[in-house]
């Protein structure tokens, strides 16, 4: 477990990567901006995250981040979408396809694997709580360019296999305010929302569990889920090694910060990362 402070030092850390002279190339664009996008990137990173949405204990957690291209096809996990590009059009992580790629509008479908709750393995808070099983989520996706660097975008996802995952949505802006030869900033704020299977899966009670887990009944019912924003920065090395790094904050809303499971409705995140791209 990480200690409270370490998101900052993340932070920290991503900021210092900014510093590296670069040897050559360009940090990654999107597949619009400078001729083909690359085909594949793979990488590492560090994380500092919530052990859970709302929970006050944090995970450090090395993770692997990549992501292809081949043809209309994109593969990925959750931060190599951004890396290749086309997180920007909220595809995010799994497998996606555009359905739209217009000079402005662009549309499309993904396939992901939502990796669920297990509800013994943390801190107690959530201990006596059934389990959220893992399932297969479906997506639809859509982006709109106000300006060259600018997006909005909104997705709706839903749990297919009827595993208690629900639907989500959300709406997401992303602006790309610094971009050299060698280094790219960016921002982006958004807000989600879930309907009441999604809602009562991850921050619900219910009766059954109450004397498990010494927690009030309590049946959310749909409405909004959270507000996030985040900064990320992206630093070429050389031609093919980048460095990478973002920080994030989010804040549980509505029936989600209500749940008396939510130890802290405000968490923040921090990651930092080293990639190379074909």
């Amino acid at each position: 477990m990480s200690t409270a402070p370490l998101p900052v030092l993340l932070a920290a850390a991503a900021l210092a990567l900014t510093a590296v002279p670069a040897r050559a190339g360009a940090p990654q664009q999107d597949a619009k901006d400078d001729g083909p996008p690359a085909r594949y990137v793979l990488g590492l990173s560090l994380a500092s995250v919530p052990e859970y949405e709302g929970a006050r204990r944090r995970d450090l957690k090395l993770r692997p981040v990549w992501a292809a291209r081949i043809g209309r096809l994109r593969l990925a996990t959750g931060g190599g979408s951004a890396l290749l590009g086309f997180g920007r059009e909220g595809a995010g992580a799994g497998a996606s396809t555009a359905l739209i790629e217009g000079e402005r509008l662009r549309v499309g479908v993904s396939l992901s694997l939502d990796g669920g709750r297990d509800s013994g393995g943390d801190a107690g808070t959530t201990r006596g709580l059934p389990d959220v099983r893992r399932t297969l989520r479906a997506k639809l996706y859509a982006s709109y360019s106000l300006a060259r660097d600018w997006t909005v975008g909104a997705a709706v996802s839903q749990d297919v296999l009827g595993r208690q995952g629900g639907l989500t949505m959300s709406l997401d802006t992303g602006w790309r305010f610094f971009r050299s030869e060698t280094t790219e900033w960016s921002a982006g704020i958004g807000v989600s929302a879930a309907n009441a299977q999604n809602l009562r899966s991850y921050f619900g009670v219910p009766d059954s569990a109450v004397a498990a887990s010494g927690k009030p009944a309590y049946r959310p019912g749909a409405g909004l889920r959270d507000v996030h924003a985040g900064l990320g920065v992206r630093h070429a090395l050389s031609r093919h090694w980048f460095v990478f790094g973002g920080v994030g904050t989010s804040r549980l809303l509505g029936p989600a910060a209500r749940s008396p499971l939510v130890e802290r409705p405000g968490g923040m995140s921090a990651a930092v990362g080293v990639a190379w791209r074909n």
